[in-house]
């Protein structure tokens, strides 16, 4: 359940318009590699990733890093410009990168013209730790065969969905160093391990592109099951919020200018 659906699903026409107008208005550019935000730095903006990947990491002192998530497209970075007072992570741009960064003037605005954004946020945030209990769980207890199958089923799942039959393709921008350091891997084990899921199943990573030509295949061997993802649930969602807010219906003050109810978070 990505950010651009709970958008879809709980904003209004005019609270969307609003939003994409902020989005676009904010929009910055980075290079490959660029730091968008340091640890230990204070939260300066709200960022939602519009092109390419960034990746969320944790440096030690003598030089090796972490890798703790990736962020795609239309995917939220995090809430921490609402949340804490200083960042404990690092987030840069894997390759070149496109993101809206709203700053904390600018969300409030944004805050009072879409009542209904602040829960929408909230929400989205809620795939995001599942993905992160997940990589857990990956370094903690897959072996390298399964933590790679699993990396690319997901991040197939996260762009795409689950293929109906056979497989696809997507993009994918990690180096081969960069996903030895999302897994506890070194990259030349990292590098047998693909060499034997191309071997065995015939997945592809070349060019910034994932083909899996037998996606249930892939799946079968890291046990991936899609549903700490949310998949599809934008619905039950909205239906949630209705039943959460159902008592305040027929409060004037509790509705914006569309007829919808505005939750309080």
């Amino acid at each position: 359940m990505g950010l651009a659906e709970i958008v879809n699903a709980l904003l209004t026409p005019r609270e969307r318009l609003v939003w994409e107008a902020s989005l676009a208005r904010n929009a910055r550019d980075y290079m490959k590699g660029a730091d968008l935000a340091r640890e230990g730095e204070k939260p300066m903006a709200l960022r939602i990733v519009l092109a390419g990947w960034a990746q969320k990491y944790k440096q030690m002192p003598d030089g090796r890093r972490q890798i703790l998530g990736v962020v795609l497209p239309g995917e939220l970075c995090d809430l921490d410009l609402f949340t804490v007072a200083r960042t404990d992570h690092s987030i840069a741009a894997v390759r070149r990168l496109s993101v809206a960064e709203i700053g904390r003037a600018d969300a409030q605005r944004l805050f009072e013209q879409c009542p209904n954004l602040a829960p929408a946020l909230c929400w989205a945030a809620i795939p995001g730790a599942a993905v992160q209990r997940e990589w857990t769980i990956n370094i903690g207890q897959r072996n390298a065969l399964e933590r790679v199958a699993q990396l690319l089923c997901e991040i197939y799942v996260r762009q795409h969905g689950i293929p109906s039959a056979g497989g696809g393709s997507c993009d994918f921008l990690l180096t081969q160093g960069q996903m030895a350091e999302a897994m506890g891997l070194t990259q030349v084990h990292v590098n047998r391990i693909v060499q034997q899921l191309r071997l065995h199943c015939a997945v592809e990573i070349r060019n910034m592109r994932l083909e899996i030509p037998d996606f249930q295949q892939l799946a079968a061997l890291a046990s991936f099951n899609a549903t700490y993802l949310h998949l599809g649930e934008a619905a039950t969602l909205v239906e949630r919020v209705r039943m959460l807010f159902l008592s305040d219906f027929d409060r004037p003050d509790r509705r914006n200018g569309d007829g919808a109810i505005s939750p309080t978070i």
